[in-house]
């Protein structure tokens, strides 16, 4: 039996915080189920957007269903094509993905979309995938301010065009190390603190649950 490969996306800027850390979490979980795993830094990499070249859509071209653009994503690309399963995960800006993140699925999503209702993706595979996001509201507020019906936009395209997907919603996560640093008045440090210290590791727990069961 062949070692299965996942692949982790981090579209956070920070290397160590809280996004990096539930990803390492996550490829800890498919590890332990014998799993090779890799994780990637987005913003460690020169890469732009989908450019609409459609070379990608091109009928008989040499790019047929595969991103023409030749960057520091390409190789990311190909791995994850390869891959038994992805983990994609981000901190929220602003109600949406960063930018980052947004760049790189609207070129690996692209690549693979066909305008064809009879056959959505050009994809020869299903890909589990599993989304991991963070952020610094509390549930509640995020459910209020209708992140789900946002971001679920992006997840349904994912169940369509590369396969079935998994969420893990992060919520009221610690920014700072020291909040008396930065001007964030509106937050209450202590409480933060003690739910980075008391919550967050449940919430890692959750990484590596999800991270087992997508290799299942």
């Amino acid at each position: 039996m062949s070692v299965k490969k996942v692949i982790a996306i981090n579209g956070s800027p920070r290397k160590t915080w809280n996004t990096a850390t539930l990803l390492e979490a996550a490829l800890e979980g498919a590890a332990s189920c014998g799993a090779e795993t890799e994780l990637v830094h987005l913003y460690d990499l020169e890469y732009q957007g989908c450019t609409s070249c459609f070379a990608c859509k091109s009928l008989g071209g040499r790019s047929l269903g595969k991103c023409a653009m030749r960057d520091d994503l390409t190789k990311v690309l190909h791995k994850i094509e390869q891959a038994d399963a992805l983990l994609l995960g981000s901190p929220i800006y602003f109600g949406a993905l960063t930018g980052e993140m947004r760049s790189f699925l609207e070129r690996f999503l692209f690549q693979y979309l066909t305008y064809d209702d009879a056959r959505p993706t050009s994809l020869q595979k299903k890909i589990p995938t599993a989304l991991i996001y963070t952020m610094n509201f509390p549930e509640d507020t995020a459910k209020a301010i209708g992140y789900e019906q946002s971001l679920g936009i992006t997840e349904n395209a994912l169940r369509r065009i590369i396969g079935p997907v998994e969420v893990l919603y992060v919520t009221d996560t610690c920014q700072f190390d020291d909040y008396a640093k930065y001007s964030s008045a509106k937050f209450d440090a202590a409480a933060k603190a003690a739910r980075r210290k008391e919550v967050f590791p449940q919430d890692c727990q959750k990484a590596y649950d999800l991270g087992a069961k997508l290799i299942h």
